[in-house]
C-alpha cells in the first residue's frame, strides 16, 4: 500500500529532506518526489485534512490511475491442470480464455502462473516405480512425428520417431523412420 500521507506529513509538518522521508518510510527518494510534486500541484499543503485518508490521497494525486481491482475471478486449477495435459494448450492460452471470461477482474499472466504453480505443488505426486537393471525396455513412437527437409532438394517428408528407453537406467536410443511399419526382409 501506497504510504501518502506519512510522506505529506513528513514533509510538510516535519520539514525533512526527501532522503531521509524514504528512509524513513520505506520508499524511493523518487517516488517520495514525486508524491510530493503531485501534492503541490494538486493545491495541497500543512496540515492535511484529517478526514483525507490514503484511498481518497491517491485518487486526488493520481486521478488518470486505473482503479484497483479487490477482489480477483476464482480460478478454477484443477481445470487447468487437466486442459494442460490436451495437445496443444498452454498456460498461455488458458490465462487468455480466462481474462476475456472475466474482464476487469483477472489475474495478470505473472500472478495466475504463481497461483498455478502453488496449486501444482499441492498435488499428489505419481507413483514411483523401481526398476531392476535390464528388466524393462520401454517402446513406443512419439506423437505427431516430425519434418525433415531435403537439404539439396528442398523436399518436405514427414519422419516417425522410434524412442527406446531402459527403465532402470532411463538409458535412451531414437531413430527417425520413414514409416512406422517394419521393414521388409
Amino acid at each position: 500500500m501506497r504510504k501518502i500521507k506519512d510522506v505529506l506529513r513528513l514533509k510538510f509538518e516535519a520539514g525533512l529532506s526527501h532522503e531521509r522521508i524514504a528512509a524513513a518510510v520505506g520508499l524511493s527518494k523518487g517516488a517520495v518526489t514525486n508524491y510530493v510534486q503531485r501534492a503541490v500541484r494538486a493545491g495541497l499543503s500543512a496540515p492535511l485534512a484529517p478526514d483525507l485518508d490514503e484511498a481518497a490521497l491517491e485518487a486526488l494525486l493520481f486521478p488518470n490511475a486505473a482503479p484497483r481491482v479487490t477482489s480477483y475471478a476464482r480460478v478454477d486449477f484443477a481445470t487447468i491442470h487437466q486442459e494442460l495435459k490436451r495437445k496443444g494448450v498452454t498456460l498461455q492460452l488458458l490465462w487468455e480464455e480466462y481474462t476475456a471470461a472475466h474482464p476487469g477482474a483477472a489475474y495478470r499472466y505473472s500472478q495466475f502462473c504463481w497461483h498455478y504453480g502453488r496449486f501444482r505443488e499441492g498435488l499428489k505426486r505419481s507413483m514411483r516405480q523401481v526398476h531392476r537393471a535390464g528388466d524393462k525396455l520401454f517402446i513406443d513412437y512419439s506423437g505427431d512425428g516430425m519434418r525433415v527437409i531435403d537439404a539439396p532438394t528442398g523436399e518436405m517428408r514427414r519422419a516417425e520417431l522410434f524412442v527406446a528407453v531402459l527403465g532402470a537406467s532411463n538409458y535412451t536410443f531414437a531413430e527417425a523412420t520413414w514409416t512406422q511399419q517394419r521393414a521388409s526382409a
